[in-house]
């Protein structure tokens, strides 16, 4: 057999969508705002707890949904963690990765070299996608489980109180932290794919993570202003308070599913422009 015919019949198998999400996770976890961004997740519920031990009023967090509760159960610790994350921590960590994670790659020299690999484009705009959503997951479920574990140990893992005024058990409390942090996800995945998008389109990391701050900013400040009330439902950071809803007796649904679609309403074109936009990229001018 001549080498042109085994040349045809070896066929080298081409990576998958699963070896470039490996690549970049295996990148985020050489990258030091990786470790920042996840450093501060496992700090700030920690703060927060030295705080309510620190104070000798014996008072909680009052006028926020469980701040009631934080010295009568663990389980309250991470809820109201949450609610004040909404504001700028979530945004800020998810932002720190996400509006990176292609930008490096211009600011390094990289891009070139990634986009004549033996992979298809769409593969490797994936696994980014895939790894800045795998990284912001991380970050949240390490707050929530540091709140949980610490608080209960201090506190005791004892039955929340729900919103409705009910008792819920120890057990189902779980199972609805474990939903809330899933609905929390959703504008999660929506600011982190502004943050992709701003990263794909301005190639500069710190004007991508910015830009995503103050976007997320500007629509905080939208939702306080007394003549725009009827849009505040409309925008991500009122989608951060949803989980709310499942801590109701009986659940309240409504803001659970609005969440849903108002977070795929943000992040959905997002993804799709920077995806346009990477698809289009010129590897001759990197």
């Amino acid at each position: 057999m001549s080498a042109a015919a085994i040349g045809t019949a070896v066929r080298v198998k081409r990576p998958g969508l699963r070896v470039v999400y490996q690549w970049e996770l295996r990148k985020l976890a050489a990258q030091k705002r990786t470790y920042i961004g996840l450093g501060f997740a496992l700090a700030v519920p920690l703060i927060f707890i030295i705080s309510l031990l620190a104070d000798s009023s014996g008072g909680g967090a009052e006028g926020i949904p469980f701040g009631d509760y934080v010295r009568q159960s663990g389980l309250a610790i991470p809820l109201v963690g949450l609610f004040f994350g909404a504001y700028w921590f979530f945004p800020l960590v998810t932002a720190l990765v996400a509006g990176d994670i292609v930008a490096a790659e211009d600011g390094n020299g990289t891009l070139k070299t990634i986009l004549t690999r033996s992979v298809d484009r769409w593969q490797i705009f994936a696994g980014k996608v895939l790894a800045a959503l795998t990284y912001a997951l991380a970050a949240l479920v390490l707050f929530v489980a540091v709140g949980l574990i610490v608080g209960g140990i201090f506190w005791g893992f004892d039955p929340l109180v729900s919103l409705s005024g009910t008792t819920i058990s120890v057990s189902r409390s779980l199972l609805l932290l474990g939903g809330t942090v899933l609905v929390y996800f959703l504008p999660t995945f929506a600011i982190a794919s502004i943050a992709i998008l701003l990263s794909t389109v301005t190639r500069n990391s710190a004007a991508a993570v910015v830009t995503t701050l103050m976007v997320s900013l500007i629509m905080q400040l939208l939702g306080i202003i007394t003549a725009l009330d009827f849009i505040r439902p409309y925008l991500l950071p009122a989608q951060f308070n949803a989980w709310e809803g499942l801590l109701r007796e009986p659940i309240d649904w409504a803001p659970v599913i609005r969440a849903a679609w108002v977070s795929a309403l943000f992040g959905i074109p997002s993804l799709c422009f920077a995806f346009t936009n990477f698809l289009r990229r010129d590897v001759s001018g990197g």
